[in-house]
């Protein structure tokens, strides 16, 4: 995902912070801190027992223990994706990455059109882990509170750890109850789609599910408005861009999955040496109106031409400059038989526009976003 810091690896999967989350941490951190008093009576009264402020009420301490409980809330966040990953992957499912996000994580997975038998563990994984997460640091809190009255911690110490574990327990039990709302596409959401999906084709069901998730994405976007709670709103734009997204997305693969890439790839597929003069390439783009070529030396594909890797170059240099010296090296490839959704997946997940496609080492065409384009619109009428 553009914008993204990897930080590691958990159980073979890369984990990446996306810049967003930058921001996150110190607005909670600002939010907890600023509302240290408030916070804290409410977490005495839900557990029933006395917190000692002494070593958390002043200063720069309420916001050091808010930037704290914002990292915890985001390594419970962190958990939570694994636990969907884990399964996913159990069921045969390439993960990609995991990606925190400023409202979350995202799980970037391999998948044509969902399995219902498959999505509903999956779906579950998660807020069922953040339930967990949520039942241990209340038992926690109420540990440290048993610990207080029976003189093991002093009550500075010990109001400290009841309030950070009370504090997070709070957090993942509303972030179960958050997650198993139907709104579409939240993990609520794809349970009430896999529900659906054994009654029904799987797009009819994604596209009910979708709708209920933008009734609650408007929900969401007025009540927020109405108490004035930005964070609503941002979430409620999220539901609906996600649900729109997601339901194009498996309407899109139902629609092609029965094309193959060799059914609409453009054969034969006209090439360009490593030697040719760049602004030879310009011209050729101007006539054919093809926007990219692959580059082909002594009958082997070396690489990939475009309209951008011209753009990319200096206006000045390009009259002197050649295909070998801006092209693409590293090209991805197809074979006729690969279904035509897969393509149009590693064309929205990388950003191409086109994929040479080759079989048996010759390249025999090249399949475009426009072919698809035309594919899905042929298919829709």
């Amino acid at each position: 995902m553009n914008g993204s810091l990897k930080i590691g690896h958990l159980f073979g999967i890369p984990i990446y912070l996306h810049w967003t989350f930058l921001l996150v941490i110190p607005l909670f951190a600002w939010i907890i801190g600023s509302q240290i008093l408030l916070t804290t009576e409410l977490i005495a009264g839900l557990f029933g027992t006395e917190i000692t402020m002494t070593l958390f009420v002043s200063g720069a301490a309420p916001y050091i223990l808010g930037t704290a409980i914002a990292l915890g809330l985001f390594a419970g966040v962190l958990v939570h994706e694994l636990a969907h990953s884990l399964v996913a992957r159990s069921k045969g499912i390439k993960i990609n990455s995991i990606t925190l996000l400023i409202f979350g994580g995202v799980a970037s997975m391999e998948e044509g059109l969902p399995d219902p038998k498959i999505e509903l563990p999956m779906a579950l994984a998660g807020p069922l882990t953040s339930g967990a997460i949520g039942l241990v640091c209340w038992a926690v809190t109420y540990a440290a509170a048993a610990l207080v009255v029976g003189g093991q911690l002093t009550p500075a110490t010990g109001g400290v750890l009841i309030f950070f574990f009370g504090y997070l327990a709070l957090l993942n039990i509303i972030l179960f109850l958050f997650n198993l709302l139907p709104a579409f596409p939240m993990d609520g959401g794809r349970v009430l789609r896999a529900w659906l999906a054994k009654k029904m084709p799987l797009h009819q069901a994604t596209r009910i599910a979708a709708d209920v998730g933008r009734g609650f994405a408007v929900f969401f976007g007025i009540f927020g408005f109405l108490v004035f709670n930005p964070i609503l709103i941002i979430i409620a734009f999220f539901i609906y861009i996600g649900a729109n997204q997601e339901a194009t997305m498996v309407r899109y693969n139902f629609l092609l999955q029965d094309v193959t890439v060799g059914d609409v790839m453009t054969s034969p597929v006209q090439t360009v040496p490593p030697e040719l003069p760049v602004s030879e390439v310009m011209r050729m783009m101007y006539e054919t109106k093809h926007l990219g070529f692959p580059v082909v030396d002594r009958g082997v594909l070396v690489g990939m031409v475009t309209l951008g890797d011209v753009h990319a170059a200096p206006e000045l240099d390009r009259e002197a400059m050649q295909v070998r010296d801006l092209m693409s090296k590293n090209v991805l490839t197809l074979p006729p038989s690969a279904p035509l959704a897969e393509a149009m997946q590693i064309m929205s997940r990388t950003g191409i526009g086109r994929i040479p496609v080759k079989q048996g080492g010759d390249l025999v065409g090249i399949v475009t976003r426009t072919d698809i384009m035309t594919t899905l619109e042929i298919k829709e009428a």
